[in-house]
């Protein structure tokens, strides 16, 4: 784990909020600019709550993240001056990616601090956008720590991922266009990094409907709003771990938190297995492509579906994903939901034995994807071999039904999916 260094400069908390005349000023600018993205309702979730559940696609919003809304609306604030010097940004890449294209659209040049190992997929779209991408550091935060002291060596913008309040007001466009687009809403489910999206859709909905509960959603191993408001303010975590690189923000900025504290009626976090169960649920049912942060919302109201008053919006806020850990994470997610199944099976070495087993296999109706046969592995008596199997099920029963089967044929099982028996199967 990294230690997250403390930034190396603190801006002053503001004295006023955002609010919704902001958020509308910031939707006259994006005019044209950023997409209306759909909402889409999903019957599995409002199965599971007991009432419409709709999906707030912001993977589909241009860059492939809610980001480009802050982006543009703090680049086309810019006064003439600083626009000519250029910008810096830092960024795990989706706030790269709205900062590059708001830059091309506007004719201001930009160049944006990236974690060393940033997904390639998206330090490629930024530079695809006309962005310079300098790769530094293991994290976001020493990221955007090392373009704070760039940008004050050459006296340039520094266009920060959340904490500004022209990008909470463009982020909290979202928020209006909930409001719009399901005007009943009762519970607005966000994920939350830095805070900058669930700040903005707070600001915009909570002055004109205080009813809304507005919910932020961390990652377990990133909760670092969860910490501030322990503290009482932003704190520095002593490190990160998660897949969800989007929302991997070691401190919550001061002006977000002061939104979170006044605006947002809980924050609350989600295991890597439910981010996993998440993006399977919206691949499979909801056919959108996400990544882990941008499912955060979707995994907290599939886990705890009692916790959220109906109709609830959740929040699918980014895309960008790198095909290389979908392949990873889907794996995961089928362990998780009980449709997965990897096994070691000791058998004696004889003629016919591996054919016994996989007729046991087949017998159960389960899938088999590969079967590795070895003769000299630690552990092996004299007249032993042993058969690793790997087979999908029809979910968490089928799971328990094909293991019971093969043992009660007598043969010595170990499963090595990772102890990941149950799930909820979506």
């Amino acid at each position: 784990m990294t230690r997250i260094p403390d930034p190396p400069s603190v801006p002053p908390a503001p004295t006023r909020l955002v609010g919704p005349a902001d958020v509308r000023a910031a939707a006259e600018l994006l005019e044209g600019v950023a997409r209306r993205t759909p909402v889409l309702a999903s019957r599995v979730l409002a199965e599971a709550v007991g009432g419409p559940v709709l999906l707030k696609c912001e993977n589909l919003q241009r860059t492939g993240s809610f980001k480009l809304r802050g982006a543009y609306v703090r680049l086309a604030r810019l006064p003439a001056a600083e626009r000519a010097r250029g910008v810096l940004a830092a960024s795990a890449g989706n706030h790269a990616q709205g900062v590059a294209l708001a830059g091309a659209l506007l004719g201001i040049p930009v160049t944006v601090f990236m974690p060393e190992r940033a997904p390639l997929p998206k330090v490629e779209a930024t530079l695809g956008y006309g962005a310079t991408v300098e790769l530094v550091g293991s994290t976001v935060d020493e990221a955007l720590a090392a373009a704070e002291t760039r940008a004050a060596e050459q006296g340039v913008p520094l266009i920060h991922p959340f904490d500004h309040p022209d990008i909470i007001a463009g982020q909290g466009t979202v928020g209006l266009e909930v409001l719009e687009q399901c005007p009943d809403v009762a519970t607005i489910v966000v994920c939350a990094g830095g805070g900058g999206l669930v700040s903005g859709i707070a600001a915009a909905v909570k002055g004109v409907r205080p009813d809304v509960r507005v919910v932020a959603v961390q990652a377990a191993g990133a909760a670092s709003l969860q910490a501030a408001l322990h503290a009482g303010r932003p704190v520095a975590l002593p490190g990160m771990a998660t897949m969800a690189d989007g929302i991997a923000v070691g401190r919550a900025g001061d002006l977000t938190f002061t939104h979170v504290r006044a605006l947002v009626d809980d924050v609350v976090t989600v295991s890597e297995q439910e981010l996993s169960r998440g993006l399977l649920l919206c691949l499979e049912r909801a056919k959108l492509v996400v990544e882990p942060a941008g499912v955060a919302a979707v995994a907290a109201v599939l886990a705890r579906p009692t916790e959220f008053r109906a109709p609830v919006v959740a929040v699918v806020s980014g895309g960008n994903i790198d095909p290389l850990l979908l392949d990873r994470l889907l794996r995961h997610g089928l362990v998780v939901s009980g449709r997965y199944l990897s096994l070691r099976v000791t058998l004696p070495d004889s003629p016919g034995s591996l054919a016994r087993l996989l007729d046991v296999v087949a017998a159960t109706g389960a899938n088999l994807l590969d079967v590795t046969h070895t003769r000299t592995s630690a552990g092996l008596g004299f007249a032993e071999v042993v058969v690793s199997l790997q087979a999908e099920t029809r979910g968490p029963d089928h799971r328990a039904a094909v293991l019971a089967a093969i043992e009660g044929a007598g043969y010595a099982v170990t499963d090595t999916s990772g102890g990941l028996a149950g799930g909820v199967s979506p």
